[in-house]
């Protein structure tokens, strides 16, 4: 009898099992998000986000237009870190529906007569090409509009238009609610035994249950009305507008006028359809041009990894011939051929010279495996589709989370670094991992708290709220510091990395060189450019243009390639300034990958001029400025981290193959 119940037990679990693969099988849901089941006649609350535009990329929020407010009042809705260093500002909204119950005419209110300040604003807004975007089941509204044949996807729909200097606004909305039905998981049915259903508890009632219904899709078509305000007094919200409303994208005919009324109306019709809810941001993801996007990725992937095999195939074998020619003669002859020849021989005593400034390098490096172990992580976890579109600010969140995390990794990297520049010296490994952990967040704040200043100044959702700065500095001064103590600490204690040669107390004289040596560690930054600019454009298109960015695998795999080819191209030129007896190669190895930033800060300047040619205003030019500033800095700290340490294994690996005393 103990075996069977042995055996039972081993089955229902082996059961259970297959269960949940069955389920995993039939349905995928991306981390976080599981479906919401709606009954017939529940309520559907729509959400408003803040109103954007490509033309100033400066967002405000949905009310400050005189748009309809919700009878309970405005309110916030949950939102994260990383939702309001964004700038989304997601509040309630007027708009109610009921679950698969159609309706049309719905009254929503009338304006008080547009002041003159409200009417400036609004024709601002509408010159500005300004977006209204809403929300429902997580889901933002999409609109379709069809151009020489082809469908076009927006996300929200324009706050109006103008026409022969008048100004319309879309003051009635077209709502098509796309619902599919709940399929609840019920483990007996899919496995078809009566064991199972003995065990495991069945989900429903036999299919007795009421039926549910999810939301799959939201479609928006906004038109232009002329309803007469007058016809409407007396009525309140959500009651029937007493005449015929007729949606036609295609004409307009609801101008503004200073001293007179919006009045405002929607309709909603909910449809049935084959999208399954795991499927239902496809019509997000699907963007015009995929095919070219894929193509593109994968033509740039397969030229810069045939270049970079060139590179270092020819790279290892000259190293691999200097270093056999040399080990091949004796003492006698190999201080012969140091007399005679030239190149990184003679620079033996002299190869492992500090540098200038060699705290200012250790910092960067510990900033730089900061920065770049962040982006492997959190591109890798998107990738996984931790961090998917339809969990808003999940990016911006997992990227601090992560940054604060790897101080730990930064103090460590800095500290041994110094301790190597100095000998096992560990004097001065405290200020050296204080400052890893200000260097670059400090330079941060700065361009930040500079952009917000004018962000502030314009009343716009994009300015970082004086509490949220404090939290932010909380987190850096409570996690993020002591982190990057405690890997100092670490690093002080763990061994120095002991040079294979010794260093004469003289330097050597550094013969003339026929070019300036900078100039060809500027211009190795474009072989990993050449990696990138593909993907820079999608990725610069999905800030600055409301596009969604969804190819984080693609991204993984570029990234790893840009690693490679930043190591290479740093090996490559390291070797050329040891042959030409040019010991000086701790900060041009790091500039030589580092430098791939300039290329990216003209690329975004180029990005500028030809592709926003419609963002308009100073504010809005510094603002994309200023955040491109950013980035590359970052890139430089991450790319330079990556040339510098792969230089500094070559060489040590190098000197430390040969008996050169």
């Amino acid at each position: 009898m103990g075996s069977l119940g042995q055996f039972g037990g081993f089955k229902i679990w082996v059961l259970l099992v297959l269960s949940v693969f069955s389920q995993l099988g039939v349905s995928f849901y991306l981390p976080g998000s599981y479906p919401h089941k709606y009954g017939i006649g529940d309520t559907l609350s729509v959400k408003v986000n803040s109103l954007t535009s490509i033309d100033t990329e400066i967002p405000y929020s949905y009310y400050s237009l005189p748009f309809c407010q919700p009878p309970e009042g405005v309110k916030d809705s949950a939102e994260n870190l990383g939702e309001l260093l964004m700038g989304d500002r997601i509040e309630n909204s007027p708009y109610r529906f009921k679950m698969y119950t159609n309706e049309t005419k719905v009254f929503l209110c009338a304006t008080p007569p547009l002041s003159g300040d409200t009417f400036k604003i609004l024709k601002e807004r509408i010159d500005e090409m300004y977006q209204v975007n809403l929300i429902l089941d997580n889901l933002p509204a999409i609109r379709y509009t069809k151009k020489e044949g082809y469908f076009l996807r927006w996300t929200g729909y324009p706050v109006g238009i103008k026409v022969q200097d008048v100004y319309y606004v879309f003051n009635h909305l077209k709502f098509t609610v796309l619902v599919h039905k709940y399929e609840e998981a019920n483990v007996a049915r899919v496995m078809g035994t009566g064991d199972a259903a003995e065990v495991i508890p069945t989900i429903g009632n036999g299919g007795t249950e009421v039926p549910g219904y999810m939301v799959v899709g939201f479609e928006i078509v906004p038109c232009s009305i002329n309803h007469n305000a007058d016809s409407v007094k007396g009525k309140k919200m959500y009651d029937k507008f007493p005449s015929s409303i007729k949606c036609d994208p295609t004409t307009v005919s609801m101008a503004i006028k200073e001293g007179q009324p919006i009045v405002f109306t929607y309709e909603v019709t909910f449809e049935e359809s084959d999208i399954k809810w795991p499927s239902r941001w496809d019509a997000y993801l699907k963007m015009e041009g995929s095919k070219v996007h894929w193509f593109s990725i994968l033509n740039s992937l397969m030229v810069i990894t045939f270049l970079a095999g060139i590179v270092l195939v020819i790279f290892l074998r000259t190293v691999r011939r200097d270093l056999t020619r040399y080990e091949e003669l004796d003492k006698e002859a190999q201080a012969q051929m140091n007399e005679e020849l030239s190149g990184w021989k003679l620079v033996v005593g002299d190869v492992f010279r500090a540098p200038t400034n060699p705290a200012l390098l250790c910092i960067m490096l510990g900033d730089g495996v900061q920065i770049l172990g962040m982006a492997v992580v959190t591109i890798l976890f998107a990738a996984l589709g931790f961090m998917s579109p339809a969990s808003r600010g999940t990016l911006i969140t997992g990227m601090l989370f992560f940054y604060m995390i790897l101080g730990v990794l930064a103090g460590y990297v800095a500290v041994r670094m110094w301790r190597t520049i100095g000998c096992g010296d560990p004097k001065g490994w405290v200020p050296v991992a204080f400052k890893s952990a200000c260097f670059f967040p400090g330079i941060a704040f700065t361009i930040l708290t500079t952009l917000n200043f004018l962000l502030w100044g314009s009343h716009s959702t994009g300015a970082i709220p004086f509490s949220l700065f404090v939290i932010l500095l909380l987190l850096w001064f409570c996690i993020s510091v002591p982190l990057t103590l405690i890997g100092g600490y670490l690093g002080a204690k763990a061994p120095h990395i002991e040079y294979p040669v010794r260093t004469n107390q003289i330097p050597r004289e550094i013969p003339a060189q026929k070019y300036p040596s900078w100039l060809l560690v500027l211009g190795a930054g474009t072989l990993p450019f050449g990696t990138l600019f593909i993907e820079l454009f999608f990725i610069m298109s999905s800030i600055w243009m409301g596009r969604v960015y969804y190819v984080f695998g693609f991204l993984f795999i570029v990234l790893v390639l840009l690693v490679v080819v930043c190591a290479e191209v740093s090996l490559v030129l390291t070797y050329m300034h040891l042959c030409v007896e040019d010991w000086r190669w701790w900060w041009k190895s790091f500039f030589a990958s580092g430098s791939v930033a300039i290329y990216i800060f003209l690329y975004s300047i180029n990005y500028l001029v030809f592709d926003l040619k419609s963002l308009s205003g100073p504010v809005s030019a510094t603002l994309y400025l200023g955040y491109s500033l950013f980035m590359v800095f970052a890139i430089m700290l991450a790319t330079g981290t990556v040339g510098f340490l792969s230089s500094f294994w070559f060489v040590h690996y190098l000197f430390s193959s040969v008996k050169l005393d």
